[in-house]
């Protein structure tokens, strides 16, 4: 008789499926520490001093006492963008999934800890057609199915121009087939973001993109509630 074995979370199988996905158009995987400093969570990313998320209302930050200089959770992924253009100059092509830690309430769509995908591309001629087509070619491999993407304006202090990121499922059985639905953040990697890592703004641009794995899965396997990917209940994890 067999025994039975074990599974991959559903959050860590579809972090490997998307990995996956973006391994085949040359992107690396790039990992941080969740334990920040406030250098790399705030300052390399071109984040104002006075920005709300540097507030205790909106970010864990680590008691004084137990660090060398200021440490929060990490509240997004992109301070591994800049650890990763420390020590790597273009072509750069990385994805970065992680956990992020946000100080506030719990409901159906938010978790005070949940995962993050970054993406991060840098070379010469890098615009926004680019981006678009490497969206449009993840959801559409990810949810199985054509989907179009449009962006919006918005701002980020890291990115010039910032966009919110929309997409519509244009085929297969989804409810969400044919709606829009807000998914990423992105934009052009700001020039000092790029000047602070040591490359030259004038030779090269790149684009990055961020949002919730979480919200990713819950779109593609129909879930109405994010707690349920961290309550441990056999009877949601065992159908993956």
């Amino acid at each position: 008789m067999q025994p039975k074995t074990g599974h991959r979370h559903p959050i860590t199988a579809t972090i490997a499926e998307i990995n996956d996905i973006f391994s085949r158009i040359g992107f690396s995987l790039a990992e941080g520490p969740e334990m920040e400093k406030e250098h790399y969570n705030f300052d390399r990313l071109n984040v104002a001093k006075d920005h709300p998320s540097r507030d205790m209302q909106d970010t864990f930050w680590l008691k004084s006492e137990d660090v060398d200089e200021p440490t929060v959770l990490r509240t997004h992924t992109s301070p591994v963008q800049a650890r990763y253009m420390d020590t790597h100059k273009p072509p750069i092509r990385i994805i970065v999934p992680g956990k992020v830690f946000r100080n506030e309430a719990t409901d159906a769509t938010h978790e005070a800890q949940f995962y993050q995908l970054e993406g991060l591309c840098v070379d010469e001629e890098i615009n926004l057609g680019h981006l678009k087509g490497v969206l449009e070619y993840f959801f559409s491999n990810f949810l199985k199915g054509e989907v179009e993407v449009r962006f919006r304006p918005s701002f980020f202090p890291f990115v010039e121009p910032g966009l919110e990121v929309d997409m519509r499922l244009l085929s297969g059985e989804s409810k969400l087939k044919g709606k829009w639905v807000e998914i990423f953040g992105a934009g052009m990697v700001h020039p000092n973001v790029l000047k602070e890592s040591g490359i030259d703004p004038k030779k090269y641009t790149g684009y990055a993109f961020g949002g919730g794995i979480d919200r990713l899965i819950m779109i593609k396997y129909g879930i109405d509630d994010v707690r349920n990917l961290y309550a441990g209940d056999l009877r949601l994890v065992n159908q993956f």
